[in-house]
């Protein structure tokens, strides 16, 4: 199992790669910093072939394929890849031969065939509003609109191109901004930038999905109300809602006005049940990541310096273990 994770620091055009030590007691060692990646914001891992490929800002925006050498931890570039419009979200798929992007900005989402860490001609292009993130899960793969309110559904081939499935995409609640995504078997789950909903959606044999149930994953002594597109969430204040992921028995989002991560129960089918807490986090946390055994948290926030690491118990409490200093406005947390 590896140990090593990354995190981008876009304010910084950075990634640091850090290593957590379990023994004798769990903490973080930051090994090492790297790139010249402007606003770097997110990033895909191939573990298996140790590349890294991140998307950068600048003129023109790009993706930056890099090497990681896990002793040490620095990253090497590659190659790199220009993009019309920067990209938000970045998904390996198909054995790391097919990298998956949606730009918001550009309201776009593509693919870009993979050989030797080296990047191709983007291919099965797709348009809707304010695409903020993409993810695939075997043959399937799943986009997910802000501006549209909508998610998108395709089927991925054995040349990583994409086909939508029937039909090609499933509304969102109106004005919620459905933001981030993960699939787990047969249930995908959503959070809400808007609304602060963690929304739960049920994957059929043929990979579409349905609406089945939600929760409101903001806390509510918070006073934060609903937010809308184009709005200014820390004038107001209003709902921030960001990331999302799966840990273990739970599922954990969090929200950048109040800066809090929230822990919700699942049940044995991965239906939302309550609400176990919610913690203070680091400051505007756009970004976590859980641990591959799903044990540990690590989360960032855009207006701080530091990664926290903390511990996720049977009963879902989580516990802040360690706190080390990283680089600026850091956003992106992906365990290798």
């Amino acid at each position: 199992m590896s140990e090593l994770l990354l995190i981008a620091n876009a304010g910084d055009g950075t990634i640091s790669t850090l290593r957590l030590h379990r023994e004798p007691r769990p903490r973080l060692e930051v090994l090492a910093t790297s790139g010249d990646l402007p606003d770097c914001g997110t990033f895909a891992i191939d573990a298996d072939r140790d590349l890294v490929y991140a998307a950068y800002k600048g003129d023109p925006p790009g993706i930056c394929t890099l090497r990681l050498d896990r002793e040490s931890g620095a990253l090497s570039e590659v190659s790199r890849t220009a993009v019309t419009d920067s990209l938000t979200y970045l998904f390996l798929a198909a054995g790391g031969r097919a990298l998956l992007g949606a730009s918001y900005g550009g309201g776009f989402g593509a693919v870009w065939p993979v050989e030797g860490g080296r990047l191709g001609e983007p291919h099965s292009r797709f348009e809707y509003k304010n695409l903020h993130s993409i993810v695939a899960d075997r043959d399937r793969v799943y986009a997910v609109a802000l501006g549209d309110d909508l998610l998108a559904q395709f089927e991925l081939d054995q040349d990583g191109r994409l086909s939508p499935l029937d039909p090609p995409t499933v509304v969102a609640p109106k004005g919620c901004g459905p933001r981030h995504l993960i699939v787990d078997g047969s249930n995908a789950y959503v959070m809400t930038e808007f609304s602060g909903r963690a929304i739960r959606y049920d994957v059929d044999s043929r990979g579409r999905l349905t609406e089945a149930e939600a929760v409101d994953a903001v806390d509510p002594t918070a006073g934060l109300e609903h937010s809308e597109l184009g709005a200014d969430p820390q004038e107001e204040p209003l709902i921030w809602g960001a990331d999302v992921h799966r840990a273990r028995d739970f599922l954990i989002t969090s929200e950048r006005n109040s800066s809090r991560l929230t822990v919700i129960r699942l049940n044995e089918r991965g239906r939302l049940g309550d609400i176990v807490g919610y913690v203070d986090t680091e400051a505007v946390p756009r970004g976590f990541g859980v641990s591959h055994d799903g044990r540990f948290v690590v989360a960032v926030g855009e207006e701080s310096t530091f990664a926290q690491l903390l511990e996720l118990d049977d009963d879902g409490r989580l516990e802040q273990l360690d706190r080390v200093q990283i680089g600026e406005g850091a956003n992106w947390v992906r365990w290798v």
